[in-house]
């Protein structure tokens, strides 16, 4: 791995960690969770925004296959792979653990890694990259929006349904896709097992996403008016 690359890691998770420290030190009434998803939201709008202007050919965005990684991916996947060591580690520091996000971040770190140690996969692993992150706004929105008071509400209702279908589109159109030509190009053996690995995840997420939006879609809220009456009842 060039040092450049383990400089960028290293400069990442430093970084990333003093945002969240200001964070915290800014936004005092609000929880480590919320601070967090601030700084996670951030990620996610540099990581798309620096794999989008990384992509070589937008008539093919993963071409070339299985080729030498370029010097704008190599730094567009350091920076996430810094990400990604801070936020595991920071994980453990807050009181809700999750454990297939946990499985997620070992599965991506270690793809990521190996990507850039062979410092090949570049345009795979930056499409991979766009995929997975595009959707996380909206997933801290609409967790943001209950701690700020808006749960059970038309506009998370709305938060809601839109992370379901950014995230559906990206990880159950794009994901399979990138998946399949990852799987069938010359790449490393662990680059393979790290797409098809994301790809579980998100298929078990998917699963998820879809039982969340059943529910709030059959949840019907009781009015104020219905509340009063049975209490004078």
């Amino acid at each position: 791995m060039e040092d450049y690359v383990l400089n960028i890691i290293i400069l990442g998770v430093i970084s990333w960690t003093t945002a969240f420290l200001l964070i915290r030190k800014l936004l005092p009434n609000r929880s480590f969770e919320f601070c967090n998803r601030l700084v996670s939201t951030i990620h996610a709008t540099l990581g798309v925004t620096l794999a989008s202007l990384s992509v070589q050919d937008w008539r093919c965005p993963v071409c070339p296959l299985a080729s030498e990684s370029s010097p704008r991916q190599m730094r567009t996947l350091a920076i996430s792979v810094s990400y990604l060591i801070y936020d595991m580690i920071c994980c453990f520091f807050d009181k809700k653990f999750n454990l297939d996000n946990t499985i997620h971040h070992l599965v991506s770190i270690v793809g990521l890694v190996a990507g850039l140690a062979y410092q090949k996969c570049g345009s795979e692993m930056v499409a991979a990259l766009w995929i997975t992150e595009i959707s996380s706004p909206f997933l801290h929105l609409r967790e943001g929006l209950k701690e700020l008071g808006y749960r059970d509400t038309d506009f998370n209702l709305a938060a809601d349904i839109l992370f379901a279908v950014v995230f559906s589109l990206a990880r159950m159109v794009g994901g399979p896709y990138l998946t399949y030509v990852t799987l069938t190009a010359k790449n490393p053996i662990i680059i393979k097992a790290m797409a098809l690995g994301l790809q579980l995840v998100s298929a078990f997420w998917f699963y998820k996403i879809v039982r969340m939006v059943k529910y709030k879609l059959a949840k019907k809220p009781i009015s104020k008016n219905m509340l009063s009456t049975e209490k004078r009842s």
